[in-house]
């Protein structure tokens, strides 16, 4: 029942996906804590920095087999192809920020406590990754770029072509910053690789 079950999502992919909080339940259980299933999560239980952690980890998954994968463009008209292309590593990008995001917001849940973290929730809910990731040390002008960029891509990038009315400049941002600090994969990445691997650094000061 805690082990991985393809089959569990392929006969019922909506109630497995939202499965999650049940199997973290079932694993306390086990481990001879206390959780009450049948009355579901609290939103305390749903600030566990392991859903947090697991979850960012599964983002970053995701946007990993994206990006090493080929996608089908052959439904597509041929001069089109190119526009999927390029919306494919979008939504890619996206799940890298969201990867981010949500392993920043676990570490300042991990820093903060649940309880203080939850007095100050409202001041987190947005998605500015370089506001977050404010008590990373030694990040560089060009860290800060690269999230401020990718900020854009879970924001709306990543989700639909149009940031919305009055905000079309936004896209002019991500190219200029991305043109300014000369942006590469392996920049982006091994920022990603570095801020998810702080979260032992966090830990340890806790410990």
């Amino acid at each position: 029942m805690l082990l991985p079950n393809k089959d569990g999502f392929e006969k019922d992919p909506l109630g497995y996906g939202a499965l999650a909080w049940h199997k973290w339940a079932m694993a306390q259980t086990v481990a001879g804590y206390t959780v009450d299933l049948e009355a579901g999560p609290t939103s305390e239980d749903l600030k566990s920095p392991v859903l947090w952690l697991s979850h960012a980890h599964a983002m970053a998954e995701a946007a990993r087999v994206l990006i090493q994968g080929n996608p089908n463009l052959d439904p597509m008209p041929p001069n089109i192809r190119g526009v999927s292309h390029c919306q494919y590593h979008a939504v890619a990008l996206m799940l890298v920020g969201y990867s981010l995001e949500i392993c920043l917001k676990a570490m300042l849940i991990i820093k903060k406590g649940v309880a203080s973290y939850q007095a100050e929730e409202k001041e987190h809910r947005h998605h500015s990754l370089e506001k977050l990731a404010g008590f990373v040390a030694g990040l560089s002008s060009k860290d800060e770029a690269i999230l401020k960029a990718l900020s854009h891509f879970v924001r709306w990038a990543g989700r639909y072509p149009d940031p919305g009315f009055g905000k079309e400049t936004h896209a002019e941002e991500i190219f200029a910053l991305s043109e300014h600090f000369q942006i590469s994969a392996k920049d982006l990445f091994r920022l990603a690789a570095r801020i998810m691997g702080h979260t032992r650094e966090v830990l340890a000061e806790k410990s």
